[in-house]
């Protein structure tokens, strides 16, 4: 028998779930009086007033309504209920420009077109006081007809998000392409951190690799502060010269998106255009987006006045939308390939997290060491096959109270250190994990979505060499 399709406050018809998180899922649905196909995010209001996420998603509200750019995911409406926030946005089938990437390099014609089409997004993007502090292949994605689409705004930041100084100070995005100045916690200029990011992703476009990876997550800081890496033998001098302008550690010489604009390798092949020509359709009234939390939301209100959907020039690639990024943060374990990694999240103070895991390592009879910036470093005290057994575990901060924790080895034998981790770290964690209500605190690793939290830790793509 099939099954009735789900109706949504009597506009939308809701089809397949595209993805999922802690927060939110992601469905794709049909506009009922249009036919227009799009993406519906819904936002779980009790989960994230329960982890003081409130104001990420205002922001997200605000942002999108600013930013109408060919190469911007466009957010048509939002609607909300009393449990529910709604946020309709573009669709299509392109997916994700990062799984053109894992298959390897780009051609750099290829490459250049993509990375024209994102410095026209994040020039316009600025040009209306808008950040988007986390670029990366996995928030790029792809229309039918190839045309770069950026997503994921849950962490951009609008200039009521700077202090006096004029500088952001809130430490966003991947760390392998987060820019130094972000990553010292010093206060930065969000356009030329965002700048940095757009020369990290050429590079990974070019190369197929990252340009700034270890194993050690301080190590790879120390290159990223330094901008220490090395060009591929392919690289032709123009583009590195680019790049070594891009990728300038110094955030006051770093090159500007205008020069970036001018530079000869950049402009190669670009379609002479007058400015981006924006649609001239009326713009929608300012969305107030205290109002999706007010008292009043239920399940007949439309915060948003563009009552009519009008059909876009064309069906925008939206596959997998900001959420499998953006609110990826699983509650459940992760295992990364069946290798030496363990992720979790938690809602508890990381002062908990941290007496959890010192007893733990009490009971395991491991040595455990605080160190700076959130790290627990635990040793074994006998050799093992490969010598003594060590598992660092990186406590990052998402909000007061949400992290996400990560534990892997740091020496030692890679089998040993699976099992004590599935077998006996695994479950004396179950009560500080992050759980949905009514699913299971543990299900199979195969059924986990293989997207690595982008609020802290890049998809790694390594050097063929390593």
């Amino acid at each position: 028998m099939e099954k009735k399709a789900s109706i949504l406050m009597q506009r939308y018809e809701l089809g397949r779930q595209l993805g999922q998180g802690t927060f939110a899922k992601v469905y794709h649905a049909r506009n009922l009086k249009t036919g227009m196909n799009v993406a519906i995010k819904v936002v779980d209001k009790e989960k994230i007033l329960k982890v003081g996420m409130i104001d990420q998603i205002k922001r997200e509200i605000s942002v999108m309504r600013l930013v109408k750019h060919p190469n911007v995911v466009e957010l048509y409406e939002v609607m909300a209920s009393k449990v529910k926030i709604y946020f309709v946005m573009e669709y299509a089938k392109g997916g994700e420009l990062f799984s053109k990437v894992a298959k390897g390099k780009l051609k750099e014609d290829v490459a250049r077109r993509y990375f024209q089409q994102l410095i026209s997004a994040v020039d316009y993007c600025h040009s209306r006081g808008v950040f988007h502090r986390d670029l990366k292949p996995e928030n790029l994605l792809l229309d039918e007809n190839g045309k770069l689409k950026v997503s994921d705004f849950g962490l951009s930041a609008l200039p009521e998000s700077k202090r006096q100084d004029g500088l952001l100070h809130t430490t966003c995005g991947t760390p392998a392409y987060v820019a130094p100045e972000v990553i010292n916690r010093k206060g930065y200029d969000g356009s030329k951190a965002d700048i940095w990011s757009c020369g990290v992703v050429l590079f990974v476009l070019l190369a197929g690799y990252l340009p700034f990876h270890d194993s050690n997550l301080m190590e790879m800081y120390k290159k990223i502060d330094k901008s220490e890496f090395k060009f591929p033998n392919w690289f032709g001098p123009e583009v590195r010269r680019l790049l070594s302008r891009i990728l300038d550690p110094n955030p006051n010489t770093r090159i500007s998106i205008a020069k970036i604009m001018d530079n000869s390798w950049f402009r190669r092949g670009l379609v002479r255009k007058s400015r981006v020509i924006h649609s001239e359709a009326k713009e929608p009234a300012p969305l107030d987006a205290d109002a999706v939390f007010g008292p009043n939301a239920n399940s007949s209100s439309i915060t948003e006045s563009k009552q009519e959907l009008a059909k876009p020039s064309s069906l925008n690639a939206f596959d997998i939308i900001s959420l499998s990024a953006g609110f990826g943060l699983s509650g459940l374990f992760e295992d990364t390939d069946q290798k030496k990694e363990l992720r979790f999240t938690s809602n508890k103070p990381a002062s908990t997290i941290i007496s959890k895991l010192e007893d733990i390592g009490k009971r395991l009879k491991l040595k455990v060491k605080k160190k700076d910036g959130g790290l627990l470093k635990m040793e074994g005290s006998k050799e093992g096959r490969k010598g003594v057994l060590g598992i660092d575990a990186e406590i990052f901060e998402i909000t007061p109270l949400y992290h996400m924790v990560e534990m892997k080895k740091s020496s030692g034998d890679t089998l040993e250190c699976q099992k004590m981790l599935k077998q006996d770290i695994r479950p004396a964690l179950k009560d500080i994990v992050w759980t949905r209500q009514g699913e299971q605190q543990q299900q199979e690793v195969g059924q986990q979505d293989q997207q690595i939290p982008h609020v802290l830790l890049p998809q790694v793509v390594l050097p063929p060499d390593s």
